[in-house]
């Protein structure tokens, strides 16, 4: 969930009114949100210093900050504005805001024409202008505040997005987006006091710490996005930085936006999301100026949209999936206080209430008749939602069969553990004496981590790597996993498929062959398979097995009705050493789900 930190003295100052710190975490709860931290500015600086509090005074007029986590689909909840908003709504203070677009002719607007060449790197641009706008310090923070976390959510880090706002009393219409050579695009860039040339602005920025991840975007490309004013001024170079003429402050007053973008749904719904949060310091309050986007093929549209999204949601449905019985008249009121007006009206056959709901251009996440059965749980109150059992709701046959197999074995004098899904590709093969055969394991196109870079093919890793954190525990060490693990499979529409397994270690210094035998013939023997000679087909036995893991001579195959379904023995010394365990192991590993 994303988090919003917001100064305590301004929030309260925007609601109207002050509340204990209970009494907002509180309020938080009731609407859907969480106050994850309550902190101060000089404690952020002093975390991201690693500075002990005693090593700095803190002050008593220290600003408090809250911390607040909201949910990642509503962008709306984003910034300052939008809580403030959103709180005043849900305690019935104000009513649900009506956004409007200024009255302006087609021939008084603001041009913004695309060029074909676009299309090969950014297709989209969308546009709006504020008017008669009002900044202070807290709110153009807020307001730059808002596109950083836009670009990190939605905009998924500017590869689908791109915000850049412009004080428009700098630059003159009609705007042109084009894309160029780099070495046709020069400009000075924001924060910048020479000109640089696109291609050697990349190399420029490859040693900034903030633009530096975005430049992949566009590097490789023959053309790079440039969006210029009538004069040739260049306003941005899309999606890495904005040209420093054009940059706005807090004397701006006209605030012109433009998003590029490769998703051109999303890139309405970003540019909703700023100029709605925003326009409530305009000059003509929530009043919007729309420009006109005009495409090659002569095209033209007219944004932002700011109309209401209208959609039909019968009271049963609400009832039903809320697990409540409420009346027509109160769901309508929960609606409101989550920002969604409601019409009661009849359904063709008189047995059912149907509400038209219309959804403002602040809840793009509203998509579906059970996000607003969703807000109407939110407004009427999770915890005063009585407690229901459902009939009809009962245990796969797989966990009801894989929670069966844990309480055996449990009996039988192993601990449960629980072990990562993820591994590094160097414990999933190397240290397991295996060799990658580009056939088996999932590996993660961009890991966050080295201890992250696979989907787990076996479950023989984790389980090592617990047996050697805990080494200087008595032994025997016994502890056993039922989890799934993940191999490809290009039978699957997915490429891959999910096996639940069992894999259970002895480690200790008599750990043999027949102590983790004796734990196949019990598992064997609970689920009522019969031991029989090789080539039987109606119960299981074993044979030679020669896997890199185990110990030669030391290692078998289980061969349950004609089907290899796992293997057990005495774990190699090389793994042994690989994983820093001095004891003798003894390990198996089979498939739960043949067993059923």
């Amino acid at each position: 969930m994303p988090t919003v930190s917001v100064g305590r003295d301004l929030l309260f100052q925007a609601l109207g009114r002050t509340y204990t710190q209970e009494e907002f975490d509180e309020l938080c709860f009731e609407f859907g949100i969480e106050l994850d931290d309550v902190t101060t500015e000089k404690a952020i600086i002093r975390k991201e210093k690693h500075l002990k509090e005693d090593d700095e005074e803190i002050g008593a007029d220290e600003e408090i900050i809250y911390k607040i986590d909201v949910p990642a689909n509503r962008y709306d909840l984003l910034c300052l504005e939008g809580l403030v908003q959103s709180l005043r709504i849900f305690c019935g203070v104000d009513s649900v805001p009506n956004y409007k677009l200024a009255n302006v002719s087609k021939e008084s607007m603001v041009k913004m024409h695309v060029k074909p060449e676009t299309s090969k790197i950014r297709p989209f641009v969308v546009c709006a202008v504020l008017r008669g706008i009002t900044f202070n310090e807290a709110r153009y923070n807020s307001f730059i505040d808002l596109q950083d976390k836009l670009h990190q959510n939605i905009c998924r880090r500017r590869t689908l997005v791109a915000i850049g706002t412009h004080d428009l009393d700098t630059i003159e219409g009609p705007f042109t987006y084009e894309a160029l050579p780099p070495a046709d695009i020069e400009f000075k860039p924001l924060k910048q006091v020479e000109s640089y040339r696109a291609d050697k602005l990349m190399e420029f920025y490859k040693s900034d710490m903030k633009l530096k991840k975005y430049l992949h975007i566009i590097e490789d490309s023959p053309v790079f996005p440039v969006i210029y004013d009538k004069n040739r001024t260049v306003l941005s170079l899309p999606p890495i930085i904005n040209g420093a003429h054009s940059a706005i402050s807090l004397k701006t007053k006209n605030v012109f936006i433009e998003c590029t973008a490769t998703d051109l749904t999303k890139a309405k719904i970003v540019l909703n999301t700023m100029v709605t949060m925003f326009s409530v310091y305009c000059e003509r309050k929530f009043e919007v100026e729309p420009v006109e986007v005009i495409y090659p093929d002569g095209k033209s549209y007219v944004l932002p949209d700011l109309s209401s999204y209208n959609m039909k949601v019968s009271l049963a449905y609400i009832n039903g999936i809320a697990g409540l019985s409420l009346e027509a008249d109160k769901v309508a009121g929960l609606l409101n206080k989550m920002q969604l007006h409601a019409e009661k009206s009849v359904s063709e056959d008189n047995n059912d209430c149907i509400f038209n709901v219309s959804v403002p251009p602040t809840r793009s996440d509203v998509l579906h008749a059970c996000d607003v059965a969703e807000d109407v749980a939110i407004a009427y109150g999770f915890n005063k939602i009585p407690q229901r059992t459902p009939t009809s709701i009962k245990p796969l046959p797989l966990n009801q069969f894989s929670d069966l197999m844990r309480t055996e074995v449990a009996l039988a004098g192993y601990t449960e553990v629980l072990t990562w899904i993820l591994c590094s590709y160097k414990e999933n093969f190397t240290m397991l004496n295996r060799k990658d055969d580009k056939s088996t394991a999932v590996t993660i196109g961009n890991p966050r981590s080295a201890d992250f870079e696979v989907v787990r093919s076996s479950l023989m890793a984790g389980i090592l790597k617990t047996a050697a954190h805990n080494k200087d525990h008595p032994k025997p060490i016994k502890i056993f996993e039922v989890g799934d693990i993940t191999v490809l499979d290009e039978s699957k529409d997915v490429g891959a498929i999910n096996r639940r397994q069992l894999a259970a270690l002895y480690c200790g210094a008599t750990s043999g062959f027949e102590l983790i035998h004796g734990l196949v013939d019990r598992i064997m023997e609970v689920t009522g398979t019969p031991f029989v000679s090789q080539g039987d087909k109606t119960g299981y036995y074993i044979e030679r097995s020669y896997e890199p893991e185990f110990f030669p001579g030391r290692q078998a195959r289980i061969i349950y009705k004609g089907k290899h379904i796992g293997t057990f023995g005495i774990v190699h010394p090389q793994v042994l050493e690989n994983f820093d365990i001095p004891d003798p192991c003894s390990f198996v590993e089979l498939n739960v789900e043949s067993l059923l």
